[in-house]
């Protein structure tokens, strides 16, 4: 048993939730949802969810659900156990359900090891002149079209393509597919929605279908010419687990290679776009920065913690269990809300400012044995793209504020005008 914080209990109508959730999709909450976490933390440590389960909005008490053993991933096993299965049926749940950050040992424990430390200092070194190009010529269009236009969407020049350039070279996919790569990945992630409409989930199993098609293409491309690239050297790996059995190793492979792509697009886009937003409406703070470049990583941790990529990542008890004086059955989901934590008072003192020098805490890639994999690639980008923009730009000031996808869980900036 795990006890958190307080064990006076809970007796919160669920229903009270409802509203919330709702304004952390409409365009006021996707704009600002800090109040929205601020009243859910007001409700308690661990919130009941109006769907059944539960919201974490404590710092402590999500750091406890990640990190501890005895929560798990919502994984194909225990989907199946669940009365309404057929919610979890649908092509897009079913495949993204097959990726790392959905398993549990031993299958967690075999894939993982199998990337070994993806993004180790060797291997970030290796990357690192290519997104350094790579940042250069992008910030030189977006400079040219501030020239030329008086303004540029920044997400559309440099936050969407910069990842996809990054984890293409990485992976060995040509550059005329980056953006077919870029529109499946941004229609896949409905799936992995809280309460996904219908609608949503049948643009995810579209995105999903063409999804499949691309990387198993690659993976056989691979098969019949293997090289020195990463896609490679899965395949061979992955041919010594399953020797008698190509099929198997090519469906791991598939789903490791599916798994990178979503994660690394997704989340450093919207690490981009928030750090540049945050950091451009106030031009002295963006002044004393370009004068401070030793400062570059303190911004970019404290975008992580002020408006996380990831809002909202779910575990289930591995038994029965007290959270924070609430009793959780075996099984049950708990929501970690990733924002609403870093916004914790108890942990950040006065968590709503901006503040670059602020040293704060946050869990932005997770904790424990699902510590995103690609956090060291996210950091290097901004860190590298922040440079470059400081060192281009006097100011580089937002026209109006961004525009986001109406989502819960992976945040997306889908335009943000800037002129200097």
């Amino acid at each position: 048993m795990t006890v958190v914080g307080d064990t006076t209990g809970t007796t919160l109508d669920r229903r009270a939730v409802i509203s919330l959730i709702r304004r952390l999709r409409s365009p006021e909450g996707q704009s600002n949802p800090q109040p929205v976490w601020h009243q859910l933390r007001a409700l308690g440590d661990v919130v009941p969810a109006p769907w059944g389960g539960y919201l974490a909005t404590g710092y402590d008490v999500c750091n406890q659900v990640l990190r501890g053993r005895t929560w798990l991933a919502p994984d194909l096993a225990w989907q199946a156990r669940q009365p309404n299965a057929e919610r979890w049926q649908t092509p897009a749940t079913q495949a993204i359900s097959r990726a790392l950050f959905r398993l549990n040992p031993p299958t967690h424990t075999q894939q993982r090891r199998s990337l070994g430390n993806a993004f180790d200092r060797t291997s970030l070194a290796a990357l690192a002149p290519g997104v350094s190009a790579q940042a250069k010529r992008l910030v030189d269009e977006l400079a040219e079209r501030i020239r030329r236009d008086g303004e540029a969407d920044f997400v559309t020049i440099v936050g969407d393509p910069l990842p996809v350039l990054t984890v293409g070279e990485w992976l060995g996919i040509p550059a005329r597919h980056h953006a077919h790569v870029l529109d499946f990945t941004h229609r896949q992630v409905h799936s992995q929605e809280l309460l996904p409409t219908k609608s949503e989930l049948d643009v995810s199993a579209q995105a999903t279908a063409e999804m499949r098609e691309f990387f198993t293409g690659l993976i056989r491309e691979r098969r019949a010419a293997p090289g020195n690239d990463v896609v490679s050297g899965w395949i061979r790996h992955w041919d010594e687990q399953f020797p008698d059995d190509p099929a198997a190793a090519d469906e791991t492979v598939y789903d490791l290679t599916m798994f990178i792509t979503i994660a690394s697009l997704e989340n450093s886009a919207t690490l981009l776009a928030n750090a540049v937003w945050f950091l451009g409406q106030d031009a002295d703070q963006w002044r004393w920065l370009r004068r401070h470049p030793e400062h570059v990583d303190g911004a970019i941790e404290e975008a992580l913690r002020y408006d996380p990529p990831i809002h909202l990542n779910t575990r289930i008890a591995a038994e029965d269990t007290v959270l924070a004086g609430t009793p959780i059955a075996k099984d049950q989901m708990v929501h970690v809300m990733y924002g609403a934590a870093a916004h914790d008072p108890r942990r950040n003192e006065n968590p709503e400012r901006f503040d670059i020098l602020r040293k704060g805490s946050h869990m932005t890639f997770g904790g424990g044995a699902h510590y995103c994999i690609g956090a060291a690639l996210a950091r290097l980008e901004a860190r590298t793209l922040l440079t470059e923009l400081l060192g281009r730009f006097e100011t580089l000031r937002p026209v109006s504020a961004p525009t986001y996808a109406p989502r819960m869980v992976f945040r997306r900036v889908t335009s943000l005008k800037v002129s200097t």
